[in-house]
């Protein structure tokens, strides 16, 4: 069970380039994942070879176009174990699969109904709910953490009851890497608030491996492919058929439609019915790729190595006397999330990227989250598949050089 590292990083370009005179130590993988080679080809292959609109045309490009955008499909659909290639819609990404999930809600929930989520929220599953509550009358209920970032379980659990409609929760936790217990806690709300429907916002998880929807047993689970290995602008919302069937329609227009006459519409069967207009054809081949190429992967070699990185930052950061890591659950992955005292995090980023190390300043779009750590935010080092324990060191080189600046 032995990672190669290196043979990993010879099939990322992007990570062979110095930035202001140094190799690049890239550790914003959270916000974005680099894309190896594969990905990068079979985007430039479906340019250069059947660039073309999909399901439309009478030609043969049109034909190829189509049968490897959808092959894509069958693809995610193995690498996350959907029961159905109909259960996978394809959208922009993380962000709009829950927006069409919330608004459907909105239409459903009325005043007395309740949905919950967590303080570990990213903005984009928050704010929509916050939204659909307003429009709807329901009631948002919000799961606590504790200090170190976990989620408050038995906190949880109190929460659910006969009027709760829907539990929205990270798989992973963006800002501190928090790992929550998705397929236990669905199994909870199953028990506690049967009426409920279950929605895990995977966009930190999926790229970890080992994701099956089947297992974890939730309604809808979402993700981006720019957190994937591959291109922004894409992403997947995951559904149970039986539940997407008869789902809202989020917009209307070409190739979502059965039929059409000047005064009425009925709209056609998944995926379609959630898919109108032109769709991201070239974002979704390289979607496809990526979870090939990812899915080719040792994952247990994979996910090895991801903590052998974690640990060796965890061992230097209690070297390091005046950082303070902010979310120490038992259960996280390669996310190092952090304060030093007395330096603003947005330095931090500045003084490292002089020195070719990338990493992630701010709020990390959990404004309520940092207020609830006490913290106006931190400096964030994510860590991905071909990130080196060379790097990792070179991290904290790198913050003690900035410290002896700041301070």
């Amino acid at each position: 069970m032995i990672w190669d590292v290196e043979a990993i990083r010879a099939q990322f370009p992007i990570l062979q380039q110095q930035v202001n005179g140094s190799p690049l130590v890239y550790l914003d993988n959270a916000a974005t994942t680099q894309k190896p080679q594969a990905v990068l080809d079979a985007i430039l292959a479906f340019y250069t070879e059947c660039n073309s609109n999909v399901h439309r045309g009478a030609h043969k490009l049109s034909d190829e176009a189509t049968r490897r955008y959808e092959k894509a499909r069958d693809d995610v659909a193995a690498f996350i174990n959907a029961s159905s290639r109909a259960e996978v819609i394809w959208t922009s990404g993380t962000t709009e699969s829950i927006n069409i999930i919330a608004k459907g809600m909105s239409e459903r929930l009325q005043a007395g109904d309740e949905v919950v989520v967590t303080e570990l929220e990213h903005h984009a599953n928050l704010i929509p709910w916050q939204q659909a509550c307003k429009a709807s009358g329901a009631t948002l209920k919000i799961a606590p953490i504790f200090d170190d970032g976990s989620l408050n379980e038995g906190a949880f659990a109190a929460l659910l009851n006969s009027n709760v409609k829907m539990v929205a929760m990270p798989h992973i936790s963006n800002a501190l890497g928090t790992v929550n217990a998705v397929q236990k806690l669905t199994a909870q709300v199953r028990e506690k608030a049967p009426a409920a429907l279950v929605l895990i916002d995977g966009a930190q998880g999926v790229a970890h491996g080992g994701v099956d929807v089947q297992a974890i047993g939730a309604d809808f689970y979402v993700f981006s492919g720019h957190k994937l290995f591959a291109p922004t602008g894409v992403g997947v919302l995951w559904g149970r058929k039986s539940v997407l069937a008869d789902w809202p329609v989020w917009l209307t227009g070409g190739e979502m439609i059965a039929s059409v006459t000047y005064q009425d519409a009925t709209w056609g069967e998944l995926p379609n019915r959630l898919e109108a207009g032109t769709p991201n054809i070239a974002g979704v081949i390289g979607l496809g790729a990526a979870v090939n190429w990812l899915a080719a992967q040792d994952l247990v070699a994979m996910q090895a190595h991801e903590k052998l990185l974690l640990a060796r930052a965890l061992e230097l950061a209690e070297q390091l006397p005046a950082m303070r890591v902010v979310g120490a659950a038992a259960d996280k992955v390669a996310i190092l999330s952090f304060v030093l005292e007395g330096a603003h995090p947005a330095d931090i980023g500045f003084l490292l990227d002089r020195q070719g190390i990338a990493i992630r300043t701010g709020e990390h779009c959990a404004q309520p989250l940092m207020r609830r750590l006490d913290v106006p935010g931190t400096a964030r080092a994510s860590f991905s598949i071909y990130n080196t324990e060379q790097e990792v060191e070179r991290l904290f080189a790198g913050l003690k050089k900035a410290q002896s600046m700041l301070l």
